[in-house]
Parts: structure tokens; C-alpha cells; sequence
């Protein structure tokens, strides 16, 4: 299955909108080996209410090459475990950089099955993600509207519009879609900003929308229903922190954090 297969069976399988994200915060464990036995309990223990995981790169490329090796064992028991994995890497840039961003991120030996993109320095630049997106049965998220406040400087007065309207009409290429299938160019929409869902989920109708900020950026699941098609499906809201130190380092809270926000979400399309 792609990507947006994976995710939508996940969601109406198992009743899961929920993309769990794993920020592994060295300054939280006394070491590294306490850091990795952690975030892949944490993992483990999240994984039957997840739609996907977002592993935060960020903090993995913080760790050096123990960081990577982490990486690489995150995706591998995630995909033992039926979980997707969505690379939270927001990489862009162009030419032939592009295209090696596009190589390692969702075709090379860390690769996720999708990444997070950022479109500001031109259209074009999102070429070499989209093709490998689509060779590899992956998904990219552009980010259209992010969950931090300021984001207004660069993303206002119609940005964030004209991003959307490039996604859609990069999904309209995709003919091969049936009915309610999601095709690879997925968008990064702020769970922050419930007041714009409707208009975002209206613009872009084969994207899946990724909804970052619940937990501890202040969003609350109940305001995501407009995110969402007919039936629950389309949409992604993540939490990371929410999760992986719902209690400090308890693995146990971690699974019950996970439980919450699932059904909270459940219950807000109810």
C-alpha cells in the first residue's frame, strides 16, 4: 500500500486519527542508552492507537550517529509494528539539493515512507519530492499554514492560499486515484488554527492534512472535525510531547496519553 493507503486502512481499521511524534530530548535521560530504550518503548506502547509516527529528525540529528542508528531502528520497529512513518524533516531546497534531500528522506537507507516539506523557495523545488514520493509509494506534507504563532510573517496575506492551490493542482495530475483514495502530496495545516480547517480541507480535496499542535502547542481535538472528510478520514493530527513525556519518562502514561487523544478525536467526529 502507499503511504495514504497505509494511514486511511489504519484510521478505519482501528479507529485512529492520531499521528504520534517522538521528540527524543537527550536532556531528559541520563544517557543515551536511556534515551533509546525509552522512545522505542514509548513507541511500542502508543503504537495500537496511532495512525502513523513522526519522528522529529531535528532531535535525532542532534545525537549525532547514535542519533541515525536511533532513526533507523524507530522506522524499522515501526514498520513491524504496522505503523507508517512520517519524517519530520520540513527539507527543501533546490536543484540538485532537492533531489538529494528527496533521495535520503524517502528512498535511501534512513528513509521514511513520508516527509515533511517546505515550499518557500519556489514551486519547483517541490518536484523532486513529488517524484519521489510517487516512485516509492510515499507522501510528502507541504507546509501550507504551521501551528506557531508567528507564522503569519511568511505564511499571511494569501501565501498560505497559494500554497494550497499548488497542492491541489499536483494531486489533480495523479489520475490513477478512485474514489476517497488520498494521492502523495499531503499539506501541513496547524491543528492552532481550527478556524481555517474547512477552508484548507475544501481547497485541497485528495490531500492528507497533517494537524501538528495538540498537546502542548494548546490545540484541542475537539475543534479538528472540519479537517475531516465524511466518514473520519483525510487527516493526521499529531502530538508529540502530549505522548512521548506525558508524565515524565512514564511509558505507561505514554499509552494511556496516546489512548486519550485517540478517542478524544473519536468522539469529536462522533
Amino acid at each position: 500500500m502507499t503511504f495514504a493507503q497505509a494511514v486511511t486502512d489504519r484510521t478505519r481499521r482501528l479507529q485512529t486519527r492520531l499521528c504520534v511524534g517522538l521528540d527524543p530530548r537527550l536532556s531528559e535521560y541520563r544517557d543515551l542508552g536511556a534515551l533509546r530504550t525509552h522512545t522505542l518503548d514509548v513507541l511500542e506502547a502508543a503504537a495500537p492507537f496511532a495512525a502513523c509516527v513522526k519522528p522529529q529528525l531535528a532531535f535525532f540529528e542532534a545525537l549525532g550517529l547514535p542519533g541515525f542508528t536511533l532513526l533507523e531502528e524507530v522506522c524499522a520497529q515501526a514498520r513491524t509494528l504496522g505503523l507508517p512513518v512520517l519524517l519530520d524533516g520540513k527539507r527543501g531546497d533546490i536543484g540538485t539539493t532537492a533531489a538529494a534531500y528527496a533521495q535520503g528522506w524517502l528512498a535511501g537507507p534512513h528513509a521514511g515512507d513520508a516527509l515533511t516539506v517546505n515550499p518557500f523557495l519556489g514551486f519547483a523545488t517541490l518536484t523532486p519530492f513529488v517524484e519521489a514520493a510517487r516512485a516509492n509509494g510515499g507522501a510528502i506534507f507541504v507546509l501550507v499554514k504551521t501551528s506557531n504563532p508567528d507564522q503569519a510573517d511568511v505564511q499571511g496575506g494569501g501565501i498560505s492560499e497559494r500554497v494550497a492551490a499548488e497542492i491541489a493542482r499536483l494531486n489533480a495530475q495523479d489520475t490513477g486515484l478512485g474514489d476517497g483514495d488520498y494521492a502523495a502530496v499531503g499539506a501541513v495545516v496547524g491543528a492552532t488554527h481550527p478556524g481555517d480547517l474547512a477552508r484548507f480541507r475544501d481547497a485541497m480535496p485528495r490531500a492528507l492534512l497533517l494537524l501538528p499542535g495538540l498537546g502542548a502547542q494548546g490545540a484541542q481535538a475537539a475543534e479538528l472535525a472540519p479537517a475531516f472528510h465524511r466518514g473520519g478520514t483525510g487527516a493526521l493530527a499529531s502530538a508529540s510531547r502530549a505522548v512521548q513525556y506525558a508524565s515524565g519518562l512514564d511509558v505507561t502514561a505514554s499509552r494511556e496519553a496516546a489512548r486519550t487523544l485517540r478517542d478524544e478525536l473519536n468522539a469529536a467526529l462522533a
